[in-house]
C-alpha cells in the first residue's frame, strides 16, 4: 500500500458487510485537480466509475464536507473515504453449485442460502461455497490477477449454519447503494429462532455493545462497559411459547457478527443448538433421562443453530422502489417446532 494512503480502520460485519476506511492526503505540489479523478489515479485497482458510485453514494468526505465529484483538491487537502472490501489474490473456482434464488434482475440477487453452506472461501473452504456456486450462475472467473472484480459481491453476510436470504449486488452502482443501506441500518432484516427457555416478556429489545472475546478468538461478548465494543440492537418478539423453549422472531437494528446469538445468550435465552453459545446443552428442563433423550433426538433433527434469515427488505438501487422478501422457514426447524409442539402438549 502506498504511504500516502493510510487505512484508519476495517470494520468487519458479518451481516453489516465489509468496509474499509482510509485517509489520503494530498501531496504539497498537487496542481489542482477534480476529486474523481484524483482519487482514481491514487487507489490501485479502483476504476473511476466507481469512485464516483461510492462519492454519489456519501462514502468520501473531502475536509469536514461530504464530497461531490466535481471538487477541486488542493495541497494538504484530507480525503476520507469508505470502500466496502473487495477480496483479492484468492482464485475462485466456478462450481454448478444449484441456488435457491428468491430474487433476480439486473442489478440485484437475493439468494435462500442453506445451512451448512460457506458463505466466502477461505478458512479451509475453498470449494462449494455460496461465492463458488454465484461464480457459476453469473458467469464470472476471478483469479488473483483478474480484472474483472464483479463476482461475488455480497453486501452482507451470515454464518454458516445460519440459514436464509442473502443479497448479492451484480454491478458497482447496486453494491455502493446497498451497502449504504446497511451501513445506515434501513434495511429490513427478521430472522426467526427457537431459544432456550420460555422468555417472560412478548417482545422487548437488548441494547448492548458487542466485541470480541478476548478469550476466545472465535466468540463474541456482550460488553459491560458502554464504552467499548460495538453498539448493537436486537429487536424480539414471541412468536409461540413451548415451556422450555420460545420460538421468536429477532428485527436487527444493527448488523455485528454473531449478533443475535450473542444478544440472545447474554440474556439467558441462547439459541437451541448453537454450540458456541451454549445453546447445546439443557438449559431448562427436567433431569429425568427420556427428557435428555428427547433433547438429543431434537439436536440430531436440526444438528446447528436454529436460526434463519427469514425476511429482507431494501431499496431497490436501480428503481428506488421497496423490494420485500420473505422464505420459508427450513425443515430442520420446521421438524423442531413440530416435535416441541407435541412435547410441550404432553407435558401440559
Amino acid at each position: 500500500m502506498e504511504d500516502w494512503l493510510e487505512p484508519e480502520v476495517e470494520v468487519e460485519d458479518e451481516e453489516q458487510g465489509m468496509f474499509e476506511h482510509f485517509r489520503l492526503v494530498v501531496d504539497k505540489g498537487q496542481n489542482p485537480m477534480r476529486l474523481d479523478k484524483y482519487m482514481s489515479t491514487h487507489l490501485e485497482d479502483t476504476s473511476r466509475h466507481r469512485i464516483q458510485c461510492a462519492i454519489k453514494e456519501g462514502y468520501v468526505k473531502l475536509g469536514d464536507k461530504t464530497a461531490k465529484a466535481n471538487m477541486i483538491v488542493r495541497p494538504d487537502d484530507v480525503i476520507r473515504f469508505v470502500m466496502p472490501y473487495r477480496r483479492r489474490g484468492l482464485e475462485i473456482l466456478p462450481q454448478d453449485i444449484p441456488l435457491d434464488i428468491a430474487y433476480e434482475d439486473d442489478d440485484v440477487l437475493v439468494v435462500n442460502k442453506p445451512a451448512g453452506m460457506v458463505v466466502h472461501p477461505g478458512h479451509g473452504h475453498f470449494e462449494g461455497t455460496l461465492i463458488n456456486a454465484l461464480s457459476f450462475h453469473l458467469g464470472i472467473t476471478q483469479g488473483p490477477d483478474a480484472a474483472d472484480e464483479r463476482m461475488g459481491i455480497l453486501v452482507h453476510r451470515i454464518d454458516k449454519d445460519t440459514s436464509g436470504l442473502l443479497a448479492v449486488a451484480k454491478n458497482d452502482e447496486s453494491q455502493l447503494n446497498l451497502a449504504r443501506q446497511f451501513f445506515d441500518h434501513s434495511i429490513d432484516r427478521r430472522y426467526v429462532s427457537i431459544v432456550w427457555g420460555d422468555i417472560r416478556e412478548d417482545e422487548g429489545t437488548v441494547d448492548a455493545n458487542i466485541a470480541r472475546d478476548p478469550n476466545d478468538r472465535l466468540r463474541y461478548k456482550v460488553c459491560s462497559d458502554p464504552e467499548q465494543g460495538k453498539h448493537a440492537v436486537t429487536h424480539y418478539k414471541v412468536l409461540e411459547r413451548f415451556g422450555f423453549v420460545t420460538f421468536i422472531e429477532c428485527k436487527l437494528e444493527t448488523g455485528r457478527t454473531h449478533q443475535i446469538r450473542v444478544h440472545m445468550s447474554s440474556i439467558g435465552h441462547p439459541i437451541f443448538g448453537d454450540d458456541r453459545y451454549g445453546g447445546r446443552e439443557i438449559r431448562k428442563g427436567t433431569i429425568y433421562s427420556k427428557y435428555r433423550q428427547f433433547i438429543q433426538n431434537c439436536f440430531e433433527i436440526c444438528p446447528r443453530q436454529a436460526l434463519h434469515a427469514k425476511t429482507l427488505g431494501f431499496v431497490h438501487p436501480k428503481t428506488g422502489k421497496w423490494v420485500q422478501l420473505d422464505s420459508e422457514i427450513p425443515e430442520d426447524m420446521l421438524l423442531l417446532l413440530d416435535k416441541w409442539r407435541k412435547y410441550s402438549n404432553i407435558s401440559y
